[in-house]
């Protein structure tokens, strides 16, 4: 038992040691496996981590830069959302030269305040997303920055946007953009534009309301202020008298048409107000891609694909980064154990190489392609200098508006229509750029004024010219100011006669101005005779010059040397100028071609005549209609109140009808446009008859639709200028026209006679329009229709009466017809004067003469044809004396011209030489040099305490109230001046006020704000502050040394009030009532020095100057002007207050005084001008 037991325990022991062994067993195998587990995961880590490191190595690079520039970003973040704030919230109306100057300004104030931003602030690089902005570019958003910006505004801006965009290039991104997201388009104008919107809002629709005007409907303020509440558990809005589900998905834009709109700022508030006028760099890319695309379509189709592309790989990429970033962000714990995210990573990796070998060999083929491109690129920047050329003609009359999208029509038209036989790319460009030039100076000249057809080639000119640097803005500048702002030279003024102190002055500043002239002061002052000779020369334009200035000076430089020495000679210069660098064809515009007009139009395409006074084409339209066998077919309705329904109904029956409609006079309709405008907008070529026309004329008027003008097909047909082109034009009218009228009077010997001197007197008063203020006081609108009635009471009166009652003649004719027009009774006695000289016994007899020189006689009597021929005869451009003026009359015709050239010109924005800066130096430099001129003000107790009230004297009040009215003026001045020049120093705000005066400032001119409390003046900035300086002058004097003993009548600011003191006086002193005195006039001596004391009766006086005569000292008679004399001074005058009954009657001329040389003013109830003051 014993060993059994010893045994067992072996056995135990040996149990023991064998569990204690296979334990150790299982152990081993247990951590072996472990083992192998963890080497398998170590491998499959190694594994993952080297395919994540392969996969996201390249990444590093760019990520380590990029966390660095968020860095960057972060730090700035405070500065860079403030001026991204303030961007958004006040300056999307702005520029973006102004854009980018206030944001450098707010940059450097930040930097002041301690606040970190970006040293070059950029709007597209703080909010811009580069996916985002590549598919508005898709869309049709001008590539340039100035549009990109406003994107990025409207993308942020809490309030709506209204998009000031006259091109329409804001309609139709947004229209594009939109698209795939069902956009309503509404206008005020639909009946049902409200429950558009409603819908809209409610299932989150974005909404487009176009074309508004400078008034929203008050019923979109809730929308436009956001006014959202919440109505069971959803936000909701009340729109009108419902209250609508406000989808947060639900987008709002608004568009206006109108090129320079003034909002209030009870609306600015509401909106956000953004400038989307296209821009240079804008049109120039688009026109680029026009170009392209007719020249190289393959080309141009490959380019929009890969854009369309490369859009799709950025987006795609984009969200591949994202999705990588997220993964790697969000992953919890070791990224090498998620086999789902490295399984995302991994195959993201695999897409983006794929899509970035793609993208690499976009870029390259995009590279080579925007090579190729660049070749057309000049030819963009060239047509795009020329949109903006037609833009600007909106200034100068607001009928000449032309749309972007029928500016690049003709330009595609052009490109076809132009020789394709080029031996390389850039002749073939400038074959492109000189067939649209000439096709767009054609196509616009059709609805332009005779007087703006010439100016409008120079404008093309001056602005191609320096587009390609070669016209310098300080010699434009000069062109048009004469130097305002410029420093002289300083040449001591030669003692010629010739040279007056304006030219001399114009002389020395154009040495300053243009290098090449810069002797030209000191030549002239060296060799006055040869100069003199080119002064008194008849086409000085033509003239050689002295020495080198024939041949050095460019040929603009030779008009700012002939704007100085002879400016009336200016627009024939100007012709020849054109003529000389753009050739002949652009100073002959095309004529009046209705038969074309009417070939570019459709059913849906409005034909409308800008009338000018004068102008009727019914006659001529009716007769096309005739040719066309619409002479049954057109319906004539004469636009006033009351019409405009009328109107309506005629149009919707001949839409559908196919007839023709002509509406007159539409200007007289404003409140009824908007409604053509909508009815103009509801035709559609599906539903319209094609031979639809829609005729339409009116006078310049700013309630013309804007979209009837940019789109229809717009004409001028203006009477013939000439006097023998008039006549004609008159004898082929209806009824002189017709030989049952000219051909059946009792007496036809004496009517067609009579009937010559009436188309004479009708071309007499239409032609001295052109003479301005020498022709009539006022221009008056003669036209066709006077000529007509006239005619027919002369052919009734000769029919009906055995003697000819002249008498009769004249009163229907110079009272009732064309004096049924004339306002002013001094050009009523010159209507009158005028026929009397036609309308006489003497009219009947062979040869009489209507003219001085005999030119014009009234020839025998003979058939219709045969007066045409007699009249075809006559001098094409008659001389003034045709009209009963002096030669001189010319001079200041021309004069005139040059002065409407220079005047319509700035108003097309090319008035400043210098911009910025530049500019705003010249204007703090002339309120600075104005300011320091201007004396105090009047001390008016002062003055009435020296000079009281007397009954005996009444110079005494006069020279009160003449201070005090000076003293207001001087207020304005001074207070406008202090104003401009704290808010040009940055201290204050300009207002539009302040604009006004800055730019008069800049061009040389009062500002408006002045004229409307000062004295009548028609000179410069400059001459005016002197002149206003010489009249406070004499005031002082008056008020320092006593009553002067001759008075400067030109001086006083209200001069009646000053002769009617001079009458008091008499009056009051010998107890006569003030309605029975008057004026006796003696003309003294004309040296002023001579008089010491004054008479002892009346007063004397100087300052007055004679238009259209002189003053023969010896004879003391009024006798013919001098040559190129066009004002001379009147002698000294001696009014000599008289009983009427005892002014001596004596032959003389009743000569008008006028205040300034315009004549023309307000009717006063006196029935004269307020021009007016004695005669």
């Amino acid at each position: 038992m014993a060993a059994l037991k010893i045994k067992q325990d072996e056995l135990d022991e040996l149990m023991t040691r064998l569990a204690a062994m296979e334990k150790q067993l299982s152990d081993s195998v247990e951590k072996k496996a472990r083992l192998e587990a963890d080497v398998d995961l170590c491998t499959v880590k190694l594994e993952r981590a080297e395919k994540l490191i392969n996969g996201l190595g390249g990444e590093r690079d760019r990520w380590t830069v990029s966390a660095q520039e968020l860095g960057v970003a972060y730090d700035n973040l405070t500065g860079d959302m403030l001026i991204s704030a303030g961007m958004i919230s006040y300056l999307g109306t702005f520029t973006m030269g102004f854009r980018d100057g206030i944001a450098a300004s707010w940059v450097a104030q930040c930097k002041e305040a301690g606040i970190p931003s970006s040293a070059k602030y950029s709007l597209i690089e703080c909010l811009g997303d580069p996916v985002a902005i590549r598919e508005w570019g898709i869309a049709g958003l001008p590539n340039d920055s100035f549009s990109v910006d406003n994107g990025i505004m409207i993308a942020n801006a809490r309030r709506w946007p209204l998009m000031i965009d006259p091109q329409g290039q804001a309609n139709k991104w947004i229209k594009n953009m939109e698209k795939a997201y069902n956009l309503q388009v509404i206008k005020l104008t639909d009946s049902d534009y409200l429950r558009t919107l409603e819908n809209a809002i409610q299932f989150g629709l974005p909404v487009l309301l176009e074309n508004v005007g400078e008034d929203l409907d008050p019923s979109l303020e809730p929308l436009l202020l956001k006014k959202l509440f919440k109505s069971g558990g959803v936000m909701c809005i009340k729109l009108g008298d419902s209250v609508i589900e406000f989808s947060d998905q639900f987008r709002f834009y608004i568009t206006t048409a109108l090129r320079n709109p003034h909002y209030l700022p009870e609306t600015a508030v509401k909106v956000t107000l953004l400038n989307f006028m296209i821009t240079v760099d804008g049109l120039s890319d688009q026109l680029l891609g026009v170009v392209v695309a007719e020249e190289r379509p393959d080309l141009e189709s490959q380019r929009q694909e890969l854009v369309v592309t490369s859009a799709e790989n950025k987006r795609r990429l984009q969200e591949i980064e994202d999705r990588i970033l997220h993964t790697l962000s969000s992953s919890e714990g070791n990224i090498l154990e998620d086999a789902k995210a490295l399984e995302v990573l991994s195959e993201a990796k695999v897409v983006s190489d794929e899509i970035s070998e793609k993208q690499k060999v976009a870029d390259e083929t995009q590279k080579e392609i925007d090579e190729v491109r660049e070749g057309y690129a000049p030819c963009g920047a060239y047509n795009s200098v020329l949109f903006f050329c037609i833009r600007d003609l909106a200034n100068i009359d607001p009928m000449y508006q032309y749309s972007l999208s029928w500016f690049i029509g003709l330009f595609v038209r052009s490109i076809h229509a132009s020789d394709k036989d080029a031996p390389d790319l850039p002749s073939r460009l400038r074959i492109i750029n000189n067939h649209f030039t000439y096709s767009l100076y054609n196509n616009v000249c059709r609805s332009l004024f005779e007087r703006d057809k010439l100016l409008f080639a120079f404008l093309l000119d001056c602005r191609i010219m320096s587009s390609e640097a070669r016209l310098p803005a300080e010699e434009f500048s000069f062109f048009l100011t004469g130097g305002v702002g410029v420093s002289g030279k300083d040449v001591p003024h030669p003692e010629e006669e010739w040279i007056s102190a304006k030219m001399w002055g114009e002389l020395t500043r154009l040495a300053q101005v243009a290098p090449v002239f810069f002797s030209l002061p000191d030549d002239i002052a060296a060799d006055t005779q040869a100069w003199e000779a080119i002064y008194d020369s008849a086409s000085p334009q033509q003239a050689p010059r002295p020495g080198n200035y024939s041949k050095d000076p460019t040929p603009f430089q030779q008009l700012l040397l002939l704007r100085c020495l002879r400016p009336d000679k200016i627009l024939p210069a100007v012709n020849d100028f054109v003529e000389s660098t753009m050739g002949r064809k652009f100073t002959e515009p095309p004529p009046f071609d209705l038969p074309g007009s009417y070939a570019e139009s459709n059913a849906t395409t409005p034909l409308l005549f800008v009338l000018s006074p004068g102008s009727d084409p019914t006659t001529a339209l009716l007769k096309f209609a005739a040719d066309m066998g619409k002479d049954t077919d057109i319906s004539v309705i004469s636009m006033g109140q009351g019409q405009g329904p009328k109107a309506a109904v005629l149009i919707n029956e001949a839409v559908q009808t196919g007839k023709w409609v002509l509406l007159q006079n539409c200007h007289l309709a404003a409140s009824w446009m908007p409604s053509l405008e909508k009815i103009c907008e509801g035709i559609k070529p599906e539903s319209a008859d094609a031979s639809f026309r829609l005729w339409l004329t009116s006078l310049p008027s700013p309630s013309f639709p804007v979209a009837i003008l940019q789109n229809g097909v717009k004409m001028t047909n203006e009477p013939p200028r000439g006097l023998r082109a008039n006549m004609r034009r008159s004898y082929q009218l209806e009824p002189i026209a017709t030989s049952e009228f000219f051909e059946t009077c009792n007496k036809p010997e004496v009517f067609k006679k009579l009937c010559f001197c009436l188309a004479f007197c009708h071309g007499f008063v239409q032609e001295r329009r052109g003479f301005g203020p020498i022709g009539w006081n006022i221009p008056y609108g003669f036209d066709d229709g006077d000529l007509r009635i006239s005619v027919r009471q002369l052919h009734m009166y000769v029919n009906d009466n055995e003697e000819t009652p002249f008498e009769a003649l004249k009163y229907a004719t110079g009272e009732c017809n064309y004096g049924g027009r004339v306002t002013d009774d001094k050009d009523r006695r010159l209507l009158n004067t005028l026929l009397q000289t036609v309308y006489c016994p003497g009219a009947l007899v062979d040869g009489f003469s209507l003219s001085a020189s005999g030119t014009y006689v009234i020839p025998e009597g003979g058939t219709h044809e045969s007066y045409l021929e007699y009249i075809a005869a006559l001098p094409i451009l008659p001389l003034p004396e045709a009209f009963g003026l002096h030669d001189n009359a010319d001079i200041t015709k021309d004069l005139n011209q040059t002065q409407l050239l220079s005047d319509t010109l700035i108003k097309t924005g090319g008035g400043g030489g210098e911009g910025g800066d530049g500019q705003e130096a010249l204007v703090a430099k002339i309120t600075k040099e104005i300011l320091d001129q201007l004396p105090p003000n009047f001390d008016i107790e002062t003055v009435q305490r020296k000079f009281p009230v007397r009954y005996e004297e009444s110079m005494h009040t006069v020279l009160a109230q003449e201070m005090l009215r000076y003293n207001r003026l001087l207020t304005i001045i001074r207070v406008s001046l202090q104003q401009l020049e704290r808010a040009i120093a940055g201290l204050s705000v300009m207002s539009s006020d302040l604009e006004t005066v800055f730019s008069s400032f800049a061009i040389g001119q009062v500002p408006a704000h002045w004229m409307g409390k000062s004295f009548p003046s028609l000179k410069p900035l400059a001459s005016y502050v002197v002149d206003l300086l010489a009249r406070l002058g004499l005031f002082e004097s008056w008020y320092q040394i006593g009553q002067p003993p001759i008075f400067w009548i030109s001086g006083f600011f209200f001069t009646p009030s000053f002769t009617t003191a001079a009458l008091q006086n008499f009056a009051r002193l010998n107890k006569y009532a003030i309605d029975t005195v008057g004026f006796d006039m003696d003309m003294l001596s004309t040296d002023e020095r001579e008089y010491m004391s004054p008479p002892d009766s009346g007063i004397y006086v100087h300052g007055l100057f004679l238009e259209g005569c002189a003053w023969d000292k010896s004879k003391q008679v009024l006798t013919e002007s001098r040559p190129k004399v066009l004002f001379e001074p009147a002698p000294c005058i001696w009014l000599k207050p008289r009983l009427q009954s005892d002014i001596s009657e004596y032959q003389h001329y009743a000569c008008p005084v006028y205040r300034t040389a315009e004549r023309k003013g307000v009717l006063a109830t006196t029935g004269h001008s307020t021009n007016f003051l004695m005669m």
